[in-house]
């Protein structure tokens, strides 16, 4: 793009290759990318709430997903629009910071950009709009943080957070199980917090998965497992008081690093180099046995006479386990990572209860169990499913438990789910707009439309008459001056979230409205575009 004069000396804009562009300016391009958005938002907005629906993906190698999780769909869906990849990686922010939300933050995106295409009808300016809804966004979450709760929790007592987790699971395909997976996702993360200092390091939480046995059977698992069994069909299944040796070095004789050619020309000379190489992995297999290991896991393979070897020493073996798996063990085990066989000390060696194969029906799928480890810091849970995509949505809805479950402890205030925060918020920041002259109460009082948004769609998910449910509920948070009430989506019979034990973390509901309200005023200050043509 280049700026040029005329004789007259106005100023005009030379686009190079202008043939082969696409210009939208002004209104034009704001209502494009308004309704870029707001596509997004409505493939999104079914999948909302316990009742959401799920969306079935395939990607182009034919592997199938089936969620409803925001982020995974907006994942796998090949977006070319770039407006329609800024609501992508909304979702996706909101992902990595809180793991929960990702499609409420986009529905209420899509909402905040529906309202402002009304007030850009209406001539106001995008500016004063971008404005007014960050003032609301303001007024939003500081209302938030007046009707949000703390609940007090401790390893013994870890009710409230399991609740929070069921919330979160009720709206997954795993929802039956809620109760019993939200137990495991919360004994899990107590397991590797860090209360004193209110930290959670999710990498400690190993989730694995195997297809086979029902979703009853998930379990967790003070310890590792491996998707790995013993190198030798007859190596012991079962060690007690495993002394571990974790190696990256291989059960092979050194290569040397120069290029190099053996002449051999005789039996004598082979039967030389035979000898050599066996005294080699003799050498090997007797360094591991001084030290007193009784398993070793090495990251790489065995030669066939090194796992023969092992074998006849009574040396149990795993090999090819990968890198992070290691990590795992070494830090479960407090073992350390050997190099090098001369650098193998008692010291380094991790110490386990128990280490057992176990093999799953009538297949030969067999993985190792490592358990009652010397640092029970490292926990795994291991979900059991009918198929594939059963076992990755379950682990999905784990991991939004899982960061629920992290944010509480780190942040334990916590809000009502159902919309009534939203509704409740809808009508501080409508009272708010009243004391806001000139055009940016407009923005505002669109904002607390946009609000609303999120209840209605839950009622619509959940087979209800949108907009009666929503002014019933919204009359009865004004009447009762209650900010608990909201969506009764379950039909349990009563609109107060408290009884229905509905609840959400302060600070996921917070981010959704800061992260939406940043991406529509993004969004809102685009006034030109230039795109390639389509030919």
């Amino acid at each position: 793009m280049a700026l040029a004069f005329d004789e007259y000396g106005r100023p005009f804009i030379i686009l190079k290759e202008q043939e082969q562009k696409t210009r939208l300016r002004g209104l034009e391009a704001q209502k494009a990318n308004i309704a870029a958005g707001k596509a997004i938002a409505r493939i999104l907005r079914t999948s909302l709430g316990p009742k959401g629906m799920d969306k079935m993906l395939q990607s182009p190698d034919g592997d199938v997903t089936i969620t409803n999780d925001g982020a995974t769909i907006l994942e796998q869906m090949d977006v070319d629009n770039q407006i329609a990849k800024l609501m992508v990686e909304l979702s996706r922010s909101q992902d990595y910071e809180i793991g929960d939300g990702t499609t409420g933050v986009v529905v209420l995106a899509g909402a905040l950009l529906e309202q402002a295409e009304k007030l850009l009808e209406r001539g106001i300016h995008p500016i004063r709009v971008a404005e007014g809804y960050e003032m609301a966004s303001r007024i939003a979450v500081e209302h938030m943080e007046k009707i949000s709760q703390k609940f007090e929790f401790s390893i013994t007592d870890a009710e409230p957070l399991v609740q929070t987790c069921s919330t979160t699971l009720s709206s997954k395909i795993v929802s039956r199980r809620k109760r019993d997976l939200a137990a495991i996702a919360v004994e899990a993360v107590l397991a590797v917090a860090d209360l004193e200092r209110k930290d959670v390091n999710l990498d400690l939480i190993k989730v694995e998965g195997k297809v086979g046995g029902k979703l009853e059977d998930t379990e967790l698992i003070h310890g590792i497992i491996v998707d790995k069994d013993m190198s030798h069909p007859q190596m012991p299944k079962r060690i007690e008081d495993a002394k571990i040796a974790i190696l990256t070095c291989p059960f092979e004789p050194p290569k040397p690093k120069t290029k190099h050619k053996v002449d051999i020309d005789t039996v004598e000379k082979f039967q030389t180099l035979r000898q050599q190489e066996q005294k080699y992995f003799d050498e090997m297999v007797q360094k591991c046995k001084d030290v007193g290991a009784t398993l070793v896991i090495c990251q790489w393979g065995f030669d066939d006479e090194a796992n023969h070897l092992l074998m006849h020493r009574n040396l149990p073996a795993v090999r090819w386990v990968g890198g992070v798996e290691l990590e795992l063990i070494a830090i479960a085990t407090g073992g350390r990572i050997v190099p090098r066989f001369q650098e193998l000390t008692p010291e380094k060696l991790g110490r386990a209860g128990i280490v057992r194969e176990k093999s799953f029906g009538t297949t030969k799928d067999r993985m190792l169990y490592i358990e009652q480890c010397a640092n029970s810091r490292a926990v795994t849970i291991f979900i059991r499913g009918g198929n594939k995509m059963v076992i990755e949505e379950t682990k999905r809805s784990i991991h939004d438990a899982l960061c629920v479950a992290r944010n509480l402890i780190r942040n334990n205030s916590i809000v009502y789910g159902g919309g009534s925060a939203e509704i409740s918020c809808s009508i501080a920041v409508e009272a708010a707009a009243d004391r806001h002259p000139g055009v940016e109460q407009y923005a505002i009082r669109s904002f607390a439309e946009a609000l609303e948004y999120v209840p209605m769609a839950l009622a619509e998910n959940s087979g209800l008459q949108p907009i009666d449910t929503l002014t019933a509920v919204k009359a009865q948070q004004v009447k009762e001056k209650n900010p608990y009430c909201g969506i009764d989506c379950n039909d349990v019979g009563t609109n107060d979230m408290r009884e229905q034990n509905v609840f959400e973390t302060l600070i996921g509901k917070q981010q959704q409205i800061l992260l939406a309200t940043q991406v529509v005023k993004m969004i809102l200050k685009i006034d030109d575009v230039i795109t390639p043509s389509d030919f």
